[in-house]
């Protein structure tokens, strides 16, 4: 056989087996795992064998560092899809660790400080971008619980924060009972009425009556210890009448002054609604052209409320016989602050008929034949605000009884300037329903801003009220008293500890208060009852009743018959006059 040659035996081999590298096919990933990857994963080197991406992940956002991008594995997260699986003989085999473990404090998970950062949420503590926890700020551990009082109670662990199922359940009830003839016109939540806006109208003033005395400034010093002032129970006549029934108003009405009458303490719940918890009610009474802003007789509005926008506010309460706690619930703490607020504007003024100042007219409630307890300093000024907007074809005029409590000299100028005199209360900075509350007797004049700021965050509604009928009433100062319980478990007997002095536009200002906001709220109600009174006859009454809901951010307009409520008046001063004659006999 002839030998062959090279080239032969290269052409007798099949094309399969040919010798070399195989040829590549169409398709380079054919047999190769599909490894799931992320558009927003960053490249960094091409190949990089020597890390698994594992240290990237353990720390999560709050572990990246800008220098590490580098470093970052194309497809890191989806390696264990070609991890070897591990032999089962080898299951029991462990290293041992000999490395010496750090005693330094660590800020991580499990170490003993937790700081929360802006924008951060901390470890073991709920909240958001606002939330801060001071450290050792428990109850039974010496630190000044500050905004947030949802800290550790003691030494039982940390909790930092109500859990969903741990919150009590407040139910609330209403001001007055919806009754089976009422019609519901409309409901509107508190997210619509926050984003209204009108600009706020600067008022003018049409008349003045009562007198007012000087406040006495001493109140203004730090008490000296032990030597606190007592309040004092003061008998003076002072009143708080409705608007339809106020003489002054109605001759405002008669001579077409303007088209909406109300009062400062009815307005002034009305246009800081948002901000309430609690139910309450007003009346609006449509005559002809006239809207009136009425309240009931007795009605919750009157009632100077403790602790409404705290946290954990004061709840009705039951104790085990059933028999009702009454000390520190809701109603009997504004009946006590109520009483608070009447004694303590009577007793920091200095009652001198020499030195008073007089309005132009007298006290137009007062009737000095049927009387018998001297007058109390008050000041009614009837203001007139213009609601009209671009493009109304007429004005829209209100007329407001605004109040004024006292008058203080200017240490500069010497002239006179009018004072609005509200006093807030504490019940018991240890007791449920204190909303973290600093000690007062301790704290007030160390860390003053701290107690006020707290007071702001737990009487939010309380706070905006009076700084809005300050501003109605255009005071130049407010006056804001302290006064405590001499002792927390006696609601008979109050200490004043200090007051405190504001200008209602600098306060508004701090509690992110917005007139215009009010305004807004005001032109929207009387635009409604406007509206649908269109087509009535221009002597027949029509009558409304805004409510609150009691346990929804909600207000509620209802048609009501136009005797509601005179039945109840009449039965009430019936009641009355039964009693006088029973105590006569």
């Amino acid at each position: 056989m002839a030998p062959m040659s090279i080239a032969d035996l290269v052409a007798a081999l099949p094309a399969e087996d040919t010798w070399g590298p195989a040829t590549p096919s169409d398709n380079m990933l054919d047999g190769v795992p599909y490894a799931p990857f992320s558009k927003g994963d960053k490249l960094g080197r091409m190949a990089d064998w020597t890390g698994d991406g594992k240290d990237r992940d353990r720390g999560g956002r709050q572990a990246y560092n800008r220098n590490y991008r580098d470093q970052q594995v194309y497809g890191a997260g989806t390696s264990s899809l070609f991890n070897i699986q591990v032999a089962e003989d080898e299951s029991s085999f462990s290293v041992v660790d000999n490395t010496r473990t750090s005693t330094k404090r660590t800020f991580a998970r499990g170490g003993g400080t937790v700081f929360r950062g802006r924008g951060q949420r901390g470890v073991g503590q709920r909240g958001g971008r606002a939330g801060f926890q001071r450290v050792g700020a428990g109850r039974g551990q010496g630190g000044d619980r500050y905004y947030d009082n949802r800290s550790a109670r003691g030494n039982r662990g940390r909790r930092f924060g109500w859990k969903d199922y741990d919150k009590p359940q407040r139910t609330r009830e209403p001001s007055v009972n919806v009754r089976p003839d009422w019609t519901m016109l409309e409901e509107v939540d508190f997210n619509r009425l926050s984003k209204l806006n009108l600009e706020a109208p600067e008022g003018e003033d049409l008349d003045s009556y009562g007198f007012l005395y000087y406040y006495d400034r001493s109140y203004d010093k730090a008490p000296v210890k032990n030597a606190e002032r007592k309040l004092q129970a003061m008998e003076r006549a002072a009143y708080n009448v409705t608007t339809s029934q106020d003489p002054v108003i109605q001759e405002l009405a008669e001579k077409n002054e303007a088209t909406v009458f109300a009062t400062s303490d009815i307005l002034s719940m009305l246009m800081c609604a948002p901000r309430s918890l609690y139910s309450w009610d007003i009346v609006i009474v449509h005559q002809g052209n006239k809207i009136y802003f009425d309240k009931r007789e007795g009605a919750s509005i009157d009632l100077v409320t403790v602790n409404e926008n705290a946290v954990d506010a004061p709840m009705e309460s039951t104790d085990s016989s059933g028999k009702q706690e009454s000390l520190n619930t809701p109603s009997a703490l504004a009946l006590e602050a109520t009483f608070i607020n009447h004694n303590f504007a009577l007793q920091t003024v200095v009652e001198s008929e020499e030195s008073k100042v007089t309005f132009s007219h007298p006290n137009p409630f007062y009737n000095a034949a049927e009387e018998t307890e001297p007058l109390a300093s008050k000041g009614y000024k009837y203001r007139r605000f213009d609601l009209s907007l671009q493009g109304d074809e007429e004005p829209l005029n209100m007329i407001v009884r605004t109040e004024v409590d006292a008058v203080m000299k200017n240490p500069v100028s010497g002239e006179d300037q009018q004072l609005i005199v509200k006093a807030l209360n504490e019940f018991d900075s240890k007791a449920p329903g204190s909303g973290g509350a600093l000690d007062w007797r301790s704290k007030l004049w160390s860390q003053r801003g701290a107690v006020v700021a707290t007071e702001m965050k737990n009487n939010s509604i309380k706070l905006a009220r009076w700084t809005t009928q300050a501003i109605l009433a255009k005071a130049d100062a407010m006056k804001l008293g302290f006064v405590s319980r001499a002792n927390p478990r006696s609601a008979t007997s109050h200490v004043i500890l200090g007051v405190v002095g504001y200008k209602p536009r600098e306060f508004a200002a701090q509690m992110n208060l917005n007139l215009g906001n009010g305004w807004g709220i005001v032109r929207t109600i009387v635009d409604r009852i406007r509206a649908l009174d269109a087509e009535e006859e221009e002597d027949k009454v029509k009558k409304y009743v805004l409510i609150k809901d009691p346990n929804r951010p909600v207000i509620r307009l209802y048609s009501v018959p136009s005797n509601t409520f005179e039945e109840d008046d009449e039965a009430a001063e019936e009641q009355e006059e039964k009693a006088e004659e029973e105590s006569e006999e």
